[in-house]
């Protein structure tokens, strides 16, 4: 096995260095090692691939689809994506020069970030949200700038979003939305987003709005900002949470020509091209699988309902998540706002893994998260032991 030579110490990129571990994943694999510990630390989807999905990939690779795809994606995944895009947000993406297939939603945001910001620039994020954001934007030398909107129930309102870009003066060049949220589950209203879209358009910036979970919606609409300040808007999303297709690396992005062409040449530097009989999946599923998420849907809110009576019973308060499919929990006022403290005790003695809700950002102390995208039988057990851990403590 080779040893790399000490003189290459240290020589890796800078940048690199100093970002952190994501801590999600860092405490996930701390608990893992933890025997007969219930993890509901990940989002990862406990369905199947829908079998029509599974059999368009399937046949792909029996047709010998094996070469290089066009770098912006086929042409028959472009178009799905179009209509799709079409039917629920409202807004014409021309399939030809608007849409970028990618590898997941992570490598859209990464070329999305690359394709946008310069050393200097800040983003703004409305936190507690999905942790990968701040080093992505660290990584291109602009600054993210946390926004904490635990006091307005986990929205970003129009009058922060004001103040925000009033204090941080010059160089604010885009806000970054995630909705339904990761980790809260938290929605914006129709009204809100209308809001947003007024100071967004009233300072000049790019709003780049992650809808990864927007099928999974509980009790009430998604609407996309996209439908509102399309002119501004870089849309974001994927097939991994609604069709549960997490390891075909399926995302995309749509936006107006003029940015979709830079964002399509930073992708073509990072990955030349998406992998064929993925690509032919997708759009199986974005044609002829519109429903599908369906059942999906109907499980979620199943054990959503569920963990939050469970959770409520135990002494914990949380906002009602509205989509994704995680709760956002504070922890009872007895134990303090240690949040991690709480997490890796609950599960070492109760072996019940949950994610600490300072991995999220600004706003998350003192809380944790939960996915439910777990079976029932490990949900129901998972919460017999979280009530006992509390009542013995308490």
């Amino acid at each position: 096995m080779p040893e790399l030579s000490s003189d290459l110490y240290g020589t890796v990129s800078h940048k690199l260095n100093a970002l952190k571990p994501s801590g999600i994943r860092a405490f996930n694999k701390e608990v893992s090692k933890i025997p007969g510990i219930i993890k509901l630390t990940i989002g990862e989807p406990d369905f199947n691939v829908p079998e029509h999905v599974k059999q368009a990939a399937i046949k792909s690779i029996e047709n010998n689809d094996s070469h290089y795809a066009p770098q912006a994606g086929k042409p028959e995944l472009l178009q799905a994506i179009s209509n799709y895009v079409q039917k629920t947000r409202q807004v014409n993406y021309n399939p030809d020069n608007e849409v970028v297939v990618t590898v997941g939603a992570t490598e859209a945001l990464d070329s999305t970030f690359f394709a946008l910001f310069n050393t200097g620039d800040k983003v703004i994020v409305p936190t507690p949200t999905f942790a990968l954001y701040f080093p992505l934007i660290s990584m291109t030398g602009a600054t993210g700038v946390q926004i904490d909107t635990s006091a307005d129930n986990f929205v970003l309102t129009p009058e922060r979003l004001e103040k925000a870009i009033e204090k941080e003066g010059d160089g604010v060049k885009a806000v970054l939305l995630n909705y339904p949220n990761n980790p809260t589950g938290r929605e914006y209203p129709k009204e809100v987003l209308e809001g947003l879209a007024k100071v967004i358009a009233k300072h000049h910036l790019y709003v780049i709005a992650d809808e990864i979970y927007s099928e999974l919606v509980y009790d009430v609409q998604h609407y996309s900002i996209a439908s509102i300040i399309p002119e501004r808007t870089i849309l974001i999303s994927g097939l991994s949470k609604s069709h549960a297709m997490t390891g075909y690396r399926i995302g995309y992005v749509a936006a107006p020509a003029k940015i979709a062409k830079k964002i399509l040449q930073m992708h073509e530097y990072l990955v030349t091209t998406v992998t064929d009989n993925t690509q032919v999946a997708a759009a199986e599923a974005l044609t002829n699988g519109l429903d599908d998420p369906i059942a999906f849907r109907k499980a979620y809110q199943r054990r959503r309902d569920m963990i939050i009576a469970g959770l409520t019973k135990a002494g914990f308060e949380m906002a009602t998540p509205q989509g994704a499919f995680y709760i956002f929990a504070k922890i009872p006022q007895f134990f303090g706002m240690d949040d991690e403290k709480f997490a890796r005790n609950l599960a070492k003695e109760a072996k019940v893994g949950v994610t600490p809700g300072s991995a999220f950002g600004a706003g998350g102390q003192g809380y944790i998260r939960l996915s439910y995208a777990s079976s029932d039988e490990d949900i129901k057990e998972a919460l017999r032991r979280i009530s006992e851990y509390v009542k013995q403590l308490s």
